[in-house]
C-alpha cells in the first residue's frame, strides 16, 4: 500500500506544490503483522450503538480488470463489519449513463455480500459529487461515522465537489479514499478532499491489494468503536494500521 496520509491544511501559497512534497513512504506490512491484525479483529467484543457507515465505489468500465480482487476485499470488510456487532452498513455505486444506487442499510455482511455479486461495471463518466451529497443527506436522517470511496478516476469540477466534502467536514463525516492505480491528477483531487473532510487517503493496486484490505476492516472498527476501539488493537498490527490511526488522532 503507497501514500496513506491524512492531507493537512495548507496555506494558498503551498497549493502550488507537488503532490510527491507531501507524500509519506508507507511500509508494507509483513505477513505475520496482518496475520496478527485479523486475529485481533476476530477477537474483537462487539460494539453497542447503531453506528453507520456508507461505502460507496466506482463502478464505471475502468475498473472492471481489477474488479474481482477488489469484490474480494470488500467482502472482507463487510464481513468484518457484520462481526463487530452495533455497525450498519450502505452500499452505493455509480456506473453507466447517470445510474447511480443506495441500498438499505444492512448489519448483515451476507447482505451486502449477495448485492456486491450482482454488480457490472458499465462504461460512464465518474458522480462522486452525487456520492457526498448521497452522504449528506443520509446524515441529516440520522448520524453516520463516514464515508469510504473506491476509485481510479475524478471527472468533475473539483471546486464543486470540494464544497461538499468541506461540508462533510463540518459535520465531522470523514472520507477514506482508496484510489486504484496512481493518475496523478485523481490523486491531487482525492487528497484534497480527504483533507477538507477530515479524513484519510491511499493508493493501491493489484501488488498492494492485501493492504487495501486490512485498512478496510481498520475502517470498520473505527466506525463501529471509534479511535479507542482501534487503538486499543493496534499494538501488534501492521504498520497501516498504526498510520490510519495517526492521521486520525491528527
Amino acid at each position: 500500500m503507497k501514500d496513506l496520509f491524512k492531507a493537512k491544511s495548507k496555506s494558498p501559497a503551498q497549493r502550488g506544490k507537488k503532490v510527491s512534497d507531501k507524500e509519506s513512504s508507507l511500509a508494507t506490512s509483513s505477513k505475520s503483522e496482518v496475520a496478527a491484525f485479523l486475529d485481533q479483529v476476530a477477537k474483537m467484543p462487539a460494539q453497542s450503538g447503531d453506528a453507520r457507515l456508507v461505502f460507496a465505489l466506482d463502478a464505471t468500465a475502468s475498473r472492471q480488470p481489477t474488479w474481482d480482487i477488489a469484490t474480494e476485499l470488500q467482502a472482507d470488510m463487510f464481513r468484518t463489519a457484520g462481526s463487530l456487532g452495533g455497525l450498519s452498513l450502505q452500499l452505493c455505486y455509480f456506473r453507466g449513463l447517470g445510474e447511480f444506487f443506495s441500498s438499505n442499510w444492512h448489519s448483515s455482511g451476507e447482505e451486502l455480500l449477495k448485492l456486491m455479486t450482482g454488480i457490472q461495471c458499465q462504461a460512464g463518466a465518474t458522480q462522486l459529487g452525487k456520492v457526498l451529497r448521497h452522504a449528506l443527506k443520509e446524515n441529516e436522517r440520522r448520524k453516520i461515522k463516514g464515508l469510504v470511496f473506491i476509485g481510479d478516476a475524478m471527472e468533475e469540477n473539483i471546486d464543486l465537489v470540494a464544497q461538499t466534502a468541506g461540508k462533510l467536514g463540518l459535520l465531522n463525516v470523514p472520507l477514506f479514499m482508496f484510489q486504484e492505480r496512481g493518475d496523478p491528477s485523481t490523486r491531487a483531487a482525492f487528497m484534497e478532499l480527504c483533507r477538507l473532510s477530515g479524513g484519510a487517503y491511499s493508493q493501491f493496486d493489484a501488488a498492494s491489494a492485501a493492504q487495501l484490505g486490512e485498512l478496510l476492516k481498520a475502517v470498520a472498527i473505527y466506525a463501529a468503536g471509534g479511535l479507542k476501539a482501534l487503538s486499543d488493537y493496534s499494538d501488534r498490527s501492521g504498520q497501516n494500521v498504526k498510520l490510519l490511526i495517526q492521521q486520525l488522532k491528527s
